[in-house]
């Protein structure tokens, strides 16, 4: 529901942040390490889930987005779900401004270069109060840091290079380097006759 304790003690003062929100987590994860799978459901440990509540109490988007790495890295967590913020009336925060929902649009997307695309915190592009560019895809905005002046060369990246590149995902990753045992790969229309969209990754490759 928050990304730490200072947070939820604003959204939610009756929960213990680690006791309750945290530590449940770990000893999943504790579980699923040390026990065997056929123990689960249906032979297998399910999947862990949370949710946060984004715009409530002041929270950037880096604490929300380092409690996501942490929780999806060392915890395994299949999904966070972001709500933005909406006041309601006669409750405790009925005077706050309602979150932009962009924003929980750019934390999903973040979170599923964590998970997904092996990005880390430190790379994501924050302002100086924390938070994500509005009006870009964070994955759009580290690549023009990055790769606008350095491409990616497509016939020698491997797999993680080449998801850093917008407009690949893990199954193009996984055509291209199929593609290259069969040859190398000079022009964008090689790239679209696999059925890849090249408009996105074109000034990046």
């Amino acid at each position: 529901e928050a990304p730490n304790d200072r947070r939820l003690a604003l959204l939610a003062p009756k929960k213990v942040f680690f006791a309750e929100l945290v530590r449940p987590l770990q000893l999943i994860e504790q579980i699923r390490q040390e026990e065997p799978g056929h123990l689960g459901w249906n032979g297998r440990w399910p999947s862990t889930v949370t949710q946060f509540v984004v715009g409530a109490v002041g929270e950037s988007d880096v604490e929300i987005l380092s409690t996501t790495e942490y929780l999806t890295k060392q915890l395994h967590l299949q999904r966070a779900y972001f709500s933005a913020f909406s006041p309601v009336q006669d409750t405790p925060l009925e005077n706050q401004p309602a979150a932009n929902p962009l924003r929980k649009v750019r934390l999903y997307q973040t979170s599923f270069l964590f998970r997904d695309y092996d990005f880390g915190l430190e790379e994501m592009p924050f302002d100086q109060q924390g938070n994500l560019p509005l009006d870009m895809d964070p994955k759009l905005a580290w690549a023009q840091a990055n790769l606008r002046h350095n491409p990616v060369e497509l016939n020698q990246a491997d797999r993680e290079e080449l998801l850093r590149v917008p407009g690949i995902g893990p199954k193009h990753s996984h055509t291209i380097l199929n593609a290259r045992r069969r040859g190398q790969l000079r022009e964008l229309t090689h790239l679209r006759q696999l059925g890849i969209a090249t408009k996105r990754l074109a000034p990046y490759v």
